[in-house]
Parts: C-alpha cells; sequence; structure tokens
C-alpha cells in the first residue's frame, strides 16, 4: 500500500489492547502535507472514555508484561525491530508527507529508532541490580530493578518516531507498558510505526491515543499512570511537572534548546563551517539542540562569516520526497513564529548576509530559505530563546574567556558545540560550558549508549544510555538472613545492652 493510501487507512484510529479501531470522537484534526499544503489525512481527537479504557488496559498488561523473564523480553524487542526494516520505505514516506523533513532524514530516523530498540533490548538484560557489601554478619545485601508502572510518552513532531524509541524501547525493557501521546502533525505515521510493535508484543502492553492538550492532560492527571516522558516547550513542560508534583509522579522532560555554536581561531573554517550549516539546518532547524548562537572570534570571524554563507547558499531546498537537502517547517503556525522571530532580529540591528525569506519558485508549502546573520549582539531575542527555523545567527567576540561566558549566559543548556583544535580549549569546553551534551569538532551526533538530556530551563532527567534505563526504573533495596539467627542485634530489650548495666 502507497504511504498516502496508509495515511488515509490510519485516519481517524487509535490503537488500544492490541488493536487499531475508529475512533468514536466527534472531533478531528487535518493533517497537512507541510509541502503541498493539502489535506492527506485526520486525527481523532480521543474521547475520554477512549483514554481510560487504554489506562485501565496499559495497567492490567504491565503486570503481565513485567512478569516476562527478560531474555525473553529482548528477543521480542529485536523481534519489533527487525520486523521494522521491511516497512522503513513507507513510514519514511509518511513521516515526510506529514511534517515535512526529507526523505533522507526520515530514513534516517527510522533506522536510529530501529538501533534504540535493539541497543535497550541488550541494555535492559544486562543489568537488574547489584550486591552490596553487607552491613551485617550473615546476612546478603542487594538491590533490585522494578519498572515504574504505566508510562506515558508525550512526543512532539519533529522527531517522533526516534524519541519514541529512545523512551518506550528503555520503558519496555525494564517492564513498564507504555501508552503514546503523539504530536496531532505526526499521529498517521506513529500508528503505521506501532504495527510493529503490535505484530510482537502482548496486546495492552503498547498503546496510542491521540488528539490535542486535553488528551495529554487527561493521560497526566490520571492517578493510573506513574510517569511521564514529555518532549516539548517550556511553558507546557512546567505545567506538566506541576501537575506531577502533587503526587511525586516520576517525569522526564525535554523542554526545548537555544544551543551556543564557538568557532575558535585554531579552527578548520572550511570543516566549521559545513558544520555550522548542518547544526543550524538540519530539518529545517527543527531540532531541539540545533546550533542557535554562534559566537565566533573576532580574528577569523568574516572568514568564517564568508564561508559559511558559500555552506547556506548550497543547501537545496523543496519537497522532502525530491532531492533536496531541506524541507519545509512543519506547519504554516510554525513558519509564521519563526518569521516573526526573524523580523524582530533585523528590527532590532541584525544583517542579513544571505536568505531572510521564502524560496523563488515555492509558492505553496510552509518553506523558507536559510538565513544567515550578521551583527547579531548578546541581548537580542534570537539569542536568547528558541528560534525552531533555519536561522544562523552570528555573534563576534573577542576571546575564548568571552564566548564561554555568552555561551553560558541563558536559561537554556540542551548542547553545546565548539570548533577547536586547542587542547585546553577543547578540556575547558567540556569541563565549563553548562550543557549535558558537549561537541567539539562534531556538532549534533547521538550515540544510544550516551546519556541525552538537558539542564536548567532545558528539562530534567536522560534518555538514552544506562542513564536512559533507569529513567523507567525504581531502585529496591533487599535484605536476606538465610539463616534466619538473632546474630546479636539491637533488639528490645535495651536492659540487655551494655550501656544499661548498671542502671536501673
Amino acid at each position: 500500500m502507497t504511504a498516502l493510501a496508509e495515511l488515509g487507512r490510519l485516519s481517524n484510529r487509535l490503537l488500544i489492547g492490541g488493536e487499531q479501531r475508529a475512533s468514536k470522537a466527534s472531533t478531528q484534526f487535518d493533517v497537512i502535507d507541510p509541502a503541498t499544503e493539502d489535506v492527506v489525512g485526520k486525527v481523532a481527537d480521543s474521547t475520554e472514555a477512549e483514554v481510560e479504557e487504554a489506562i485501565r488496559i496499559a495497567n492490567k498488561a504491565q503486570k503481565a508484561w513485567n512478569k516476562t523473564n527478560a531474555l525473553t523480553r529482548a528477543e521480542l524487542l529485536h523481534e519489533v525491530s527487525h520486523h521494522l526494516r521491511g516497512t522503513r520505505p513507507v513510514i519514511a514516506e509518511m513521516l515526510t508527507r506529514e511534517m515535512g523533513k526529507t526523505y533522507k532524514e526520515s530514513f534516517d530516523e527510522c533506522t536510529w529508532a530501529m538501533s534504540a530498540i535493539d541497543y535497550y533490548a541488550e541494555v535492559g538484560r544486562a543489568e537488574w541490580g547489584k550486591v552490596l557489601g553487607p552491613a551485617t554478619d550473615g546476612q546478603f545485601h542487594f538491590t533490585v530493578k522494578d519498572p515504574l508502572g504505566v508510562v506515558v510518552i508525550v512526543l512532539p513532531f519533529n522527531y517522533p518516531l526516534c524519541l519514541l524509541c529512545w523512551e518506550a524501547a528503555a520503558a519496555l525493557a525494564s517492564g513498564n507498558a507504555v501508552i503514546i501521546k503523539p504530536s496531532e502533525m505526526t499521529s498517521l505515521v506513529t500508528m503505521k510505526f506501532l504495527e510493529a510493535f503490535t505484530a510482537v508484543l502482548p496486546p495492552g502492553v503498547v498503546q496510542c491515543v491521540t488528539g490535542g492538550g486535553r488528551v495529554g492532560g487527561q493521560l497526566v492527571a490520571s492517578p493510573d499512570t506513574h510517569m511521564i516522558a514529555f518532549t516539548g516547550g517550556i511553558e507546557t513542560g512546567q505545567k506538566v511537572a506541576q501537575a506531577c508534583a502533587g503526587s511525586f509522579k516520576r517525569t522526564l522532560i525535554e523542554a526545548s534548546g537555544n544551543d551556543p555554536f564557538l568557532v575558535m581561531p585554531s579552527a578548520p573554517l572550511d570543516i566549521a563551517a559545513r558544520g555550522a550549516s548542518f547544526g543550524a539546518f538540519i530539518n529545517c532547524g527543527q531540532v531541539c539542540a540545533a546550533a542557535e548562537r554562534f559566537y565566533v572570534h573576532e580574528k577569523i570571524h568574516d572568514e568564517f562569516v564568508e564561508r559559511v554563507v558559500a555552506e547556506a547558499k548550497k543547501v537545496r531546498i523543496g519537497n522532502g520526497l525530491d532531492k533536496v537537502d531541506m524541507g519545509p517547517l512543519a506547519s504554516r503556525k510554525e513558519r509564521d513564529r519563526y518569521e516573526g522571530i526573524l523580523a524582530r532580529a533585523v528590527k532590532e540591528g541584525a544583517k542579513v548576509a544571505t536568505g531572510g525569506g521564502r524560496p523563488a519558485g515555492l509558492n505553496r508549502g510552509f518553506f523558507a530559505e536559510c538565513t544567515v546573520l550578521t551583527g547579531v549582539t548578546p541581548d537580542m531575542e534570537i539569542m536568547n530563546r528558541e528560534s525552531f527555523g533555519p536561522v544562523l545567527p552570528i555573534c563576534k567576540v573577542g576571546s575564548f574567556d568571552e564566548g564561554l561566558a555568552l555561551a553560558n549566559r541563558s536559561r537554556y543548556a540542551l548542547g553545546a558545540s565548539i570548533y577547536t583544535r586547542d587542547l585546553e580549549e577543547s578540556m575547558r569546553a567540556v569541563n565549563e560550558l553548562e550543557a549535558g551534551m558537549v561537541w567539539v569538532n562534531a556538532p549534533l551526533l547521538d550515540n544510544d549508549a550516551g546519556p541525552f538530556g538537558g539542564r536548567k530551563m532545558s528539562g530534567m532527567g536522560r534518555q538514552l544510555g544506562a542513564e536512559g534505563l533507569d529513567t523507567f526504573r525504581h531502585t529496591k533495596l533487599a535484605m536476606i538472613d538465610p539463616a534466619c539467627s538473632s546474630h546479636d542485634f539491637w533488639w528490645f530489650p535495651y536492659k540487655d545492652s551494655e550501656m544499661y548495666q548498671g542502671k536501673r
């Protein structure tokens, strides 16, 4: 079946209890192809009863899933990954039609998602606690890892499949059940992607309910969900954290970034310019860890600007299903928001070195040019909020220390990049940059085995790596006295204690 046909088939569908079904919701959202502005499907705004049913089923399914041994769970997760391999072309095209990224980036995302599943299939059975040195003679002390229960995963539109697997694979490997609430802009491809899970896993272990903020709010507020993994904006992330605080419900929150990118005199400028272009323009700039604030040393500023402008002009823009490097922004709303940020930057005094508008000849779709801004100052709005679009604003600095200070002068702290061949600068950047990840001469790379997450207002908690697995587990301490002996404990009555000898 073609991608367009699949978008139609999956319209208004939910995944509850291991089966896809038509929603009973009276409200639906249009799915608009951001490259053509055509309506390609419908997404249901799930009813309260449908959400409650999914929660009830998840709690029952989780208890059985938790009793499944770790090896079997690993084998099943590997089977999910294998099942996805043959469907990548259709899934990638569906993702491109729903949110606009290039087909290559969509296909890559499917591959990255599979890699995360395979990683957690193995890591999830590799470490289940540890033995401790006992504090009392004759006893055995150890820890075990317990699942949290029902995990709700609230996804954004920019990397819906990759982030789903970063979190769901870890949660499932830990013995949790999962309920997915995708973005309204990428719900249909998510439903298609989850068919691999339902083909392999027990019914109810993974479910998907679609809709707007009301659906997410119901999942967050329910006393029968036990953790919320949220990726999105700061304001919504704060509401999620506040809603969970009353019951101490565990949260994982990734709430935006405004990542710095430093370029120092020792850097190879041709490579630095390519890295900057990639860091700013991949996925049309719609990346939480995108490079958004550029601090370039004055000694090489002009040459770097020249090179990065040349790189920006090389980027081919168009429908992501064509042979292009960058697709459109995900929606009209997103482009309007981004263009407002760009206009205010120019009004504040930034100069457009290239781009700044919409590409010629692309009259339909939510396209934007790759833009390079110079003359940018640290206090401009564009340097202090997430632009989430294809813009590369450059601020000139006089020293490494100035660049480092400006990089850290932000309420965000997700990732940070630096280009330098100076070993001291490299090590200081790693040690002093306030960020969850630091990339030296290699921006925006991920590693399934390494943690991903931020500090400050970029959120809390970690995805990926061993840390990402423990995000979805409790640690329980156990102490066993095999002989059930009294030993010489400090139990009642205290009058037998030496300190009470001779006392009344």
